[in-house]
């Protein structure tokens, strides 16, 4: 896991994490994502490479198609994104509990 770039302005907060399971973001590692990001108000945003998804949509996630060693960015508002970041580097902390 990687937690880097944490910066935040006064429209939104951002932060990076990498994917470091090895099977990378599937369909329970995704709505592991959308259930912590669903318990945040507002919108929530995850982007690889220019390509940004609703993190409260595990369609959205699972179309990154994040493989190991994927580099993604959080964007959220900042008021909750201080806690989002902590739950989040949390879970990818646990490489999903996938090993």
């Amino acid at each position: 896991m990687s937690n880097s770039d944490d910066s935040s302005s006064e429209e939104n907060f951002s932060f990076t994490l990498e994917v470091s399971n090895k099977m990378g973001i599937h369909a329970r590692p995704a709505a592991m994502i959308v259930r912590i990001a669903s318990r945040f108000n507002g919108d929530i945003w995850v982007e690889k490479e220019g390509e940004k998804v609703n993190a409260k949509s595990i369609m959205g996630i699972m179309m990154l198609a994040a493989a190991k060693g994927t580099v993604l960015t959080f964007i959220t508002n900042p008021t909750s994104g201080v806690e989002f970041q902590k739950e989040m580097s949390e879970l990818f902390s646990s490489k999903f509990q996938d090993e």
